[in-house]
């Protein structure tokens, strides 16, 4: 006979049960059967029948999915889940529970009232009275174990104690003995205890303190910089992220852990997604102190110097390393580099033509859309996929990718692990922990691990990297003496009013000045964020729009209900190009929302006044955040757009903590007394205080929005501006 399948699902409802919510889906498989003897004479080709002579039969199944659950309910679904046909369940659960469960109060219920053999017969687990049963569930608490340890031993990593593996090595002993689970067991139990516990820090193999005894930070030597070739400092930065990223605990980036790592009780939380942010901005601060750190330099070497960068981020392009291309893009991009106008206009043609290109990569329109869709294209991609407008930064990327694949070695990818934790954050600010009955919202774990799963795959596609660290570029980058935002801001000033105007003749800067206005924005235009696509450039200020500089990058990262880390630039009160700013020089940890001083009061209600200690508008431009990674539907509330009668607002703290941001989910029920109840609980702040607070939404950098003390949010808000607000203490 012959066979062929066509399988349709349809929709069957929920099933409620004491305890749970599921989803039902009814699978319906047709199959097509036919004999193969006589298909030729009844006119068929080979084994093929004519549809008239095929025979179709239908075969109906279930596939019930957890919705939400008790947590007693949600242990138990998994040595359920495959009978359910729900296969991905232990996966996904072993991916997200630690947002609202320990590894102990699961493994004591997985073991104690589901996975104990004696006990089992008196009702937890039905069908449990014959020999076979008990095999049965011997075999589903082994196939759960056998997943936890390869997906998350991390899990059980409890120094000195290990309680956790230890309750489990002595299940194994009593249930399961000298099985290959418990020699693996007590071997995971050896190899914890013989690693001394790695402290924050040791995850970053940038850390200053791992400098040789004696050994001093120092300002970077400017030929000793320029003596490692472009694609070896590339090479070296891919190294060290490679190791940081592969180390990551995918759950330390779940938006309900990672929001709450500022609380002095959560100082050492989530260590690996610290020691990314600590080498982004290692990375940031690098290139910042190599272009302005030496004083003496001419502006022709310190161009030469910014355009070794240039190379190097292109070079981390070919690497398909996309956390150091935004870490030099963003310091690129920063407050003390982009105002060196008279060094940039030294910068070569092609080279900004580069840099342009590079920089679109992160453009902010759309969420972030053009950087999320090539980070999935090459996510499993053997190489890189370039594309230049120009002909000869075409010529020579095709040349240097050429290089890469003679080696014969396939490459992994290394993200911006901060568009991750944005997704996230929004997903934990929008979508509820609990829902009716106070039972687990389930669905949200699994909309969490869709993202999470993106990690994962990054992770694994790391291991094709074959990159050996040079000692002597890793000692080097560790000894660099990192500049402040003060002292990077004075030596740019510094170093702006040294430059020698005479350099160029009038002639050539006017026609150095109109071929850089070419591609860049001039100083006297600002375009509102919402009409230029990453025109801006240190050369002619910023646009305010979307160059993800350092603040935006560690934006992103920290773009929460959580606390948005956001620092000042490094701009004085003076400076000109302040408004223009596109970041500050602190890198990965800030995080800003801008408010862009073309928009506008716009259409408000309530008192406008102004704004006295505002918002500084030196900041990361506004953000839309239009869909989440891949699969979010538009209903989903997000920052900057109402949308079905909710949204997210971000509101910072006036006076205290001011450059933080916390991502408050609001509706159109919501009223001044709730919202800023919620706030002052994001902010870790006494919740009964509401009356003592104002809510007030900037409006641009002179205007603010005050709201009246029992306003309702959501109509009365400006929805034509950033959704930004400051909770102030009344007069």
């Amino acid at each position: 006979f012959s066979f062929s399948w066509q399988t349709t699902f349809q929709d069957g409802g929920e099933e409620v049960e004491d305890g749970a919510v599921y989803n039902v889906t009814l699978k319906k498989v047709q199959i097509q059967q036919a004999a193969n003897k006589g298909a030729r004479w009844l006119g068929g080709e080979g084994d093929q029948l004519p549809p008239e002579h095929t025979v179709r039969q239908y075969e109906t199944s279930k596939i019930r999915a957890i919705k939400a659950g008790t947590l007693e309910k949600l242990v138990e679904n998994l040595l359920t889940a495959f009978g359910d046909a729900d296969f991905s369940y232990i996966s996904i659960f072993l991916a997200t529970y630690r947002a609202f469960a320990s590894p102990r109060a699961v493994l004591e219920l997985l073991l104690d009232r589901f996975g104990n053999l004696e006990t089992s017969n008196q009702g937890e687990v039905a069908n449990l009275n014959s020999l076979e049963s008990e095999m049965v569930l011997r075999a589903e608490i082994a196939s759960v174990l056998r997943a936890w340890l390869d997906q998350c031993s991390e899990d059980f990593r409890e120094p000195p104690d290990y309680m956790c593996l230890l309750k489990l090595l002595d299940y194994l002993k009593n249930n399961m003995p000298n099985s290959d689970m418990e020699s693996r067991v007590q071997n995971l139990l050896k190899q914890f205890q013989n690693q001394e516990v790695e402290a924050v820090d040791g995850f970053c193999s940038t850390s200053s303190s791992d400098l040789v005894d004696g050994e001093e930070l120092e300002i970077s030597n400017p030929e000793e910089f320029s003596s490692f070739q472009d694609h070896v400092v590339a090479e070296q930065l891919t190294y060290m992220d490679v190791m940081l990223f592969r180390r990551v605990v995918p759950y330390h980036c779940l938006g309900s852990i990672w929001s709450q790592r500022d609380k002095k009780e959560n100082k050492n939380l989530a260590p690996t997604v610290r020691a990314t942010i600590t080498q982004f901005n290692a990375v940031t601060k690098c290139v910042i102190s190599t272009i302005l750190g030496t004083r003496e330099l001419k502006i022709q070497q310190r161009a030469k110097i910014i355009e070794k960068w240039i190379h190097i981020a292109h070079e981390c392009r070919i690497l398909k390393n996309f956390s150091s291309l935004r870490a030099i893009i963003s310091a690129l991009q920063s407050n003390s580099i982009y105002r060196l106008k008279t060094t940039w206009m030294c910068v070569s043609k092609d080279i900004l033509l580069m840099y342009e290109e590079l920089s679109e990569i992160f453009s902010d329109h759309d969420n972030y859309l053009t950087s999320r869709e090539l980070l999935m294209k090459e996510a499993t991609s053997k190489f890189a996929n370039l594309d230049s407008s120009e002909k000869e930064n075409q010529k020579k990327s095709q040349k240097r990718l050429q290089l890469q694949k003679n080696k014969g070695v396939m490459q992994g990818t290394v993200p911006y692990l901060g568009t991750f934790l944005t997704d996230l954050i929004m997903l934990d600010t929008a979508l509820q922990d609990y829902v009716e009955g106070g039972l687990i919202n389930f669905e949200k774990r699994r909309r969490e691990f869709e993202v999470i799963a993106q990690i994962k795959l990054l992770q694994s596609s790391c291991n094709s990297y074959c990159l050996i660290p040079d000692q002597k570029f890793i000692q080097w980058f560790r000894r660099q003496r990192h500049l402040t935002e003060e002292e990077s801001y004075k030596l740019s000033r510094e170093a702006e009013a040294a430059a020698d105007t005479n350099i160029l003749s009038p002639k050539s800067q006017k026609s150095m000045v109109k071929r850089i206005s070419t591609l860049f924005l001039g100083t006297d235009v600002f375009t509102p964020p919402k009409e230029q696509a990453l025109k801006s450039s240190p050369v002619g200020g910023s646009s305010g729009e979307s160059t993800d500089s350092a603040s935006v990058s560690s934006c992103e990262f920290n773009h929460s209900e959580t606390e948005d880390v956001c620092v000042t630039p490094v701009s004085s009160p003076e400076d000109p190009l302040k408004k223009r700013s596109v970041g500050s020089d602190k890198g990965y940890d800030s995080d800003k929302g801008s408010i862009s001083s073309d928009k506008g009061p716009g259409s408000s209600k309530g008192s406008i006044c102004d704004a006295g200690s505002g918002l500084d508008s030196g900041s990361m431009p506004c953000r839309d955040s239009g869909s989440l990674l891949g699969s979010a539907p538009r209903a989903l509330p997000v920052y900057n757009r109402q949308s079905e009668g909710s949204c997210i607002i971000r509101v910072s703290m006036d006076g205290l903590h001011d450059s933080i941001y916390k991502s408050i989910l609001i509706t159109n029920q919501d009223r001044i007394p709730d919202v800023t109840q919620r706030a002052l609980l994001k902010h870790n702040l006494e919740p009964d205080a509401v009356e003592d607070y104002e809510l007030v939404q900037v409006i641009s950098e002179d205007k603010e929005l005050v709201f009246p003390r029992d306003a309702n949010v959501f109509y009365g808000m400006n929805s034509h501006v950033n959704f930004d607000f400051i909770l102030r203490k009344r007069a």
